[in-house]
């Protein structure tokens, strides 16, 4: 495994075309490039814990994804859906001019992961999934319900003249944290609120936006998944919790697609482990996780360029 020291770390702005996607940079400005992709609600202070027990041989970029963190909110009438994260991604890399890359993402972060290998495989070399599948596949019979919910909540939000977010003391908003989150610990919520508030006169509000609450319009069946899942050329680890995410069954037959996405990994001859923890474990107990996504970029990757 290769050696870990303290490294130190800067802000990050990518300008787009509609504002910016904010981030941190882990590392030496030439080292191997690994884009860290945060989950739904959270921003790229999920990997404070985690990155500075990776290798150091990388530059690592954690960011804020549109909507969540420091980074702009979406332009009116554009969704916070996959596909439209994936585009982002696409800017983002060629604003850091990446030509090759591997990718950290955790939950919504490794569904993006999953699908931007898919759609640009000669990119990506290495893929580390933190309790996730890669995609989300949902049922058919449940997609035209789905995607109504969402467009009707755009719809009712487009129509407010305007729009006022609650104010919170800082203890209230770290208590709203944990009931949404209540296996953090109280030191993973306190690193999560340092890019999620902003404050304001009276207190703080959440500084995501709140169109990533909606339903999503974009939808993917499982053979869709399973399709896009072909199309991955990268190395990929699966790294889930025994006691992490937990797919809503009354909305997909998620639990059943989930097995047949991870086989799907292991006919490949992909990596797949399961460790004690819930789904945040990468941050509340990142010991628990480094050492197997250290020894994966190691093997997969950092391994390959020496030899290359």
């Amino acid at each position: 495994m290769s050696s870990t020291m303290k490294q130190a770390v800067s802000e990050l702005s990518v300008p787009l075309s509609w504002g910016e996607i904010r981030g941190r940079v882990w590392g030496p400005d030439h080292g191997y490039p690994v884009l860290c992709l945060h989950g739904w609600a959270d921003n790229c202070g999920t990997f404070n814990t985690l990155i500075p027990l990776l290798p150091r041989e990388c530059r690592y970029v954690a960011v804020d994804m549109a909507g969540h963190g420091l980074s702009s909110h979406r332009p009116p009438g554009v969704d916070y859906g996959v596909p439209t994260h994936v585009a982002d991604i696409r800017r983002i890399v060629e604003g850091l001019q990446w030509r090759k890359f591997s990718i950290i993402g955790h939950s919504m972060g490794g569904n993006i992961a999953g699908m931007f290998s898919a759609l640009y495989p000669e990119m990506v070399e290495a893929v580390i999934l933190l309790d996730c599948f890669g995609f989300l596949p949902a049922d058919p019979k449940e997609m035209p319900k789905l995607m109504r919910q969402g467009m009707e909540k755009m719809l009712q939000f487009e129509k407010q003249t305007e729009v006022k977010k609650k104010v919170y003391t800082y203890e209230k908003a770290a208590e709203r944290l944990l009931a949404v989150n209540p296996t953090l610990p109280e030191q993973s919520v306190h690193i999560l609120l340092e890019r999620g508030l902003v404050q304001v006169e009276g207190g703080f509000v959440f500084s995501r936006d709140m169109r990533i609450n909606f339903k999503s319009t974009a939808r993917i069946t499982l053979e869709q998944s399973l399709e896009l899942q072909l199309k991955i050329q990268a190395s990929v680890l699966v790294v889930l919790g025994d006691q992490g995410f937990d797919p809503p069954i009354s909305e997909t037959n998620q639990q059943k697609a989930s097995s047949i996405l991870l086989q799907g990994y292991r006919d490949r001859n992909h990596t797949v482990v399961m460790l004690p923890g819930d789904h945040h474990v990468h941050l509340s107990h990142p010991e628990v996780v480094a050492p197997f996504v250290s020894d994966f970029l190691q093997t997969k990757v950092l391994s390959q360029q020496l030899t290359a």
